[in-house]
């Protein structure tokens, strides 16, 4: 495993901020690759002043929201005839849909803010979003704010501890269970809010 992280590092730091550029936006795609592997890389190499820690996030935010643009258009034009007969080499299924239908249409836009802080499904929402042909800024927004929060966690773990993979294994697993916490309070607050409104 050190033998790997130190690969992807170097991998990091010969592409610079493209290479972050392009694994994030593989990572919000149907490509199963996991945000850590570009992100907490970048962080440690900014802590060993080889890249700029506000340009890694900003690039790695960058490359997630157009790779979520990427997926949103291909439900908006294709639609779910043309999800699917893309989605199934990746191993993308009908039933995997219907749970990201449902998630989408129970929560609404919020819904794009939160999935993109939950591992496996934010590369997924922007699918029934673009189904749903829900308007672009907000799309865009919602898919920002998310996926920058997600990133500048990652980036500031590798920056601070990214040369103890123990730690790193150890945080991240504190960190992911610490923000699905934080996004049932805010599911809750937000579901309290909607319906104090209606």
């Amino acid at each position: 495993m050190h033998e790997i992280i130190n690969v992807i590092v170097e991998l990091v730091s010969q592409f610079g901020y493209f290479g972050i550029f392009i694994m994030m936006f593989l990572e919000s795609t149907f490509f199963p690759f996991p945000s850590e592997v570009a992100m907490i890389p970048a962080g440690y190499l900014a802590s060993q002043g080889d890249m700029n820690l506000i340009m890694a996030i900003v690039v790695g935010t960058l490359g997630s929201l157009l790779g979520a643009l990427f997926n949103y258009y291909l439900a908006k034009r294709y639609g779910r005839v043309g999800v699917l007969k893309f989605g199934k080499y990746f191993f993308f299924t009908e039933e995997k849909l219907i749970k990201m239908e449902t998630f989408f249409i129970k929560h609404g836009s919020f819904s794009t803010f939160v999935s993109r802080l939950i591992p496996g499904v934010r590369q997924l929402v922007s699918l029934p979003a673009g189904l749903s042909k829900m308007p672009l800024g907000k799309f865009a927004l919602y898919t920002t704010l998310g996926a920058g929060v997600w990133i500048i966690v990652l980036t500031l773990l590798g920056y601070f501890i990214g040369s103890n993979e123990a730690l790193i294994n150890d945080y991240l697993h504190q960190i992911v269970m610490i923000t699905l916490g934080l996004i049932i309070i805010a599911s809750v607050v937000y579901i309290f809010m909607n319906k104090k409104s209606k």
